[in-house]
């Protein structure tokens, strides 16, 4: 990858390792006692989540689910779209749902509310990034790990064209890369 693909790291991995041990503490006390459901939104998720739940003393389990409201486009349509759902019966259970990140809101707004559906005794979402500036549907995490400009961020699991997730870092893509 050429550097001049990155415009500039926002955020490096050591604040990311930093930001993410101090947010696992408040949800082993937040979740102290029970076994929460962490549900990881995948593609975008699994780095950030891997690291999440080894940083967690509370014991989760593991599920997974694939979902867009955004096809091949770079805004969304407001119509989630599941392609792998959870396994798991959450009926009476605590869930997590573990997001990369949260801009326009429809997305996360539609899996909540259809999460909500099949009773989970709670429903939480935690996402490494919020992008309030985008947002368009009333949604909030309970848990934000950084809140970002209004800027086409990559990786730590976030791509561009199935491109970038590896990066340790999150960092602003060139608008050279997804302008032309």
């Amino acid at each position: 990858m050429q550097t001049s693909e990155i415009e500039k790291v926002l955020i490096s991995s050591e604040e990311i390792a930093k930001r993410i041990k101090e947010v696992a503490a408040q949800l082993d006390a937040d979740y102290k006692g029970k076994m929460p459901i962490a549900i990881c939104i995948l593609k975008g998720s699994v780095v950030f989540f891997a690291d999440l739940i080894r940083a967690m003393e509370t014991p989760v389990t593991v599920e997974f689910m694939k979902v867009s409201s955004y096809g091949f486009g770079t805004t969304s349509s407001g119509k989630l779209s599941v392609s792998l759902d959870i396994l798991s019966n959450i009926e009476g259970k605590d869930v997590l749902i573990v997001e990369d990140i949260i801009d326009s809101g429809h997305t996360m707004y539609a899996l909540k509310n259809m999460l909500k559906t099949r009773n989970p005794a709670s429903l939480r979402i935690i996402t490494l990034l919020d992008k309030p500036a985008r947002r368009v549907s009333e949604i909030s995490a309970d848990y934000t790990c950084f809140e970002i400009e209004d800027e086409f961020v990559i990786g730590y699991g976030l791509d561009y064209a199935e491109r970038y997730r590896d990066l340790p870092y999150v960092g602003i893509l060139s608008r050279s890369v997804y302008e032309n």
